[in-house]
């Protein structure tokens, strides 16, 4: 190929009036495909050899004169150009594969797929793609697999960015790491454009909010006040949402004031939907309706979530008429019903074994066009097991698959609680190996069922084994909260 590039280029320089061949002598007749290169060009050419690097040089042969051989430039021009077409086309299929793969958080498959590509010469990663997978990888527990990425990222000589360097700091964060997030936030600050923003801090409050580190959250709101760092809504409606959770109720009010008088961060409908999680959860109804009226006299509009919240919180306590108002309520106001409405309805038939109201819900969602997700199917098999339905619980998961709905960690729960529930300890173990195998990492509610059910058949091999399990992924960063 660069031979054929050659002859086109020395082509066109003897073309050109400089590289004419001087008039020949008659007395003294050349051969045919010959000629003679004035002594001053030649020492030009000469001259200018030293800035081709080795092999690409053209030099000078007989298929250097115009007109002797024009079809092999073209020809091995095509070649190049269809092997340039192969391998976008090439590259353009893999890449697909990648996106899908990460699509479907299937992040081992995904990391094997970027490999591949990353050994092609002509493919230059970019930062989206990096990205992609340093969240993917976090959601997905592995957030020294996360770190690994990272490194070669860097090694590889693509700049990091405050971007990037959050996703990193999100996956130990997603993980319980909140030493090495802090020490991620501490290697910003070193770096001059790679500084932390109220993103990075938002994330990282947002770990020690749910590890109920409250002392952390001071300093760093204290961190970012130095650093001249306003904290967003969003900041305060994760301390707000901890603080509720952790039924801190006077801290809560106090963020929840603040964000009424200040200007930079007012409370919106995000702000709203957490207060009502936060007591709808907690069963308190009273608190729930109460603010829920109070954020409507601020000027908060309520939307299809917040409606969603009233619906699985009226659910849990039993409470069908009002479950079933505020639905009425949501077509009066054309706010349309979304999985979550449905699944919020499923769960509610789920957790009292209500086989009939849950299948016909069910029905419903799926006469609608409503698409079921993994949290639907999770609800199915639940109110199966719960109502001692053990056969419709292979059926659920079997159509499941038909929709090849997610199989992640909230689904083997599911199934795991159902073998237990049905006392089939030996499905169980088949069903945990298997979640095991699709590198679905178990989390504490996974152990807490699978220890429970042993403790019942006096297993205590068994149960010792799962403690070393856990306590294994627990020092390996591998183990996700419920």
């Amino acid at each position: 190929m660069a031979s054929s590039m050659s002859l086109s280029f020395s082509s066109s320089l003897l073309s050109s009036a400089l590289l004419r061949p001087e008039p020949m002598p008659k007395s003294k007749p050349h051969p045919p495909n010959s000629f003679i290169v004035p002594s001053a060009v030649a020492g030009a050419v000469s001259d200018k050899k030293r800035h081709w690097k080795e092999g690409e040089y053209p030099g000078l042969s007989h298929h250097s004169i115009p007109g002797s051989s024009k079809k092999t430039p073209l020809k091995n021009l095509k070649k190049k150009l269809d092997r340039k077409n192969a391998a976008k086309a090439w590259v353009s299929t893999v890449t697909e594969t990648l996106s899908d793969c990460i699509l479907k958080k299937q992040w081992l498959q995904a990391l094997q797929v970027f490999e591949m590509l990353r050994e092609q010469p002509f493919y230059q990663p970019k930062e989206g793609t990096y990205m992609k997978l340093l969240v993917l990888l976090g959601k997905s527990g592995q957030p020294h697999r996360a770190r690994q990425l990272f490194d070669e990222m860097v090694e590889e000589g693509c700049e990091p960015t405050p971007e990037l360097y959050t996703a990193l700091l999100a996956a130990y964060c997603r993980n319980n790491l909140i030493d090495d997030a802090f020490s991620t936030l501490n290697q910003m600050k070193t770096l001059p454009r790679c500084q932390p923003d109220v993103f990075t801090y938002s994330t990282l409050i947002k770990a020690c909010v749910d590890a109920s580190r409250f002392d952390l959250v001071e300093s760093l709101y204290e961190e970012m006040d130095e650093r001249l760092i306003t904290p967003n809504t969003v900041t305060q409606n994760i301390v707000l949402s901890g603080y509720g959770k952790a039924g801190k109720f006077d801290q809560m009010e106090k963020v929840l004031s603040g964000m009424l008088e200040s200007s930079a961060c007012k409370p919106d409908v995000w702000t709203m939907n957490t207060i009502l999680s936060v007591f709808g959860n907690k069963g308190q109804i009273d608190m729930m309706e109460r603010w829920y009226e109070k954020f409507r006299n601020f000027g908060i509009e309520p939307e299809t979530r917040s409606f969603n919240i009233l619906i699985g919180a009226y659910g849990k306590k039993r409470m069908y008429d009002k479950m079933s108002s505020v639905m009425e309520y949501m077509r009066k106001l054309q706010f349309p019903w979304t999985t979550s409405t449905y699944n919020n309805v499923i769960e509610a038939f789920a957790d009292v074994g209500d086989v009939k109201h849950m299948e016909y819900t069910f029905d419903q969602m799926r006469a609608e066009g409503m698409k079921a997700d993994t949290k639907t199917f999770c609800c199915l098999i639940n109110g199966y097991a719960n109502a001692g339905l053990f056969h419709k619980v292979i059926s659920t998961a079997q159509l499941a698959a038909k929709f090849e709905i997610p199989e992640n960690t909230s689904f083997y729960n599911a199934v795991i609680f159902a073998c237990a529930k049905a006392e089939d300890l030996m499905e169980m173990e088949r069903v945990f190996n298997r979640m095991k195998d699709k590198q679905c990492p178990p989390n504490e509610l996974t152990f807490s069922i699978m220890v429970d059910a042993y403790r019942k058949e006096g297993m205590n091999d068994k149960i010792y084994y799962l403690e070393q399990l856990q306590q294994e992924l627990l020092n390996n960063g591998c183990l996700p909260s419920q």
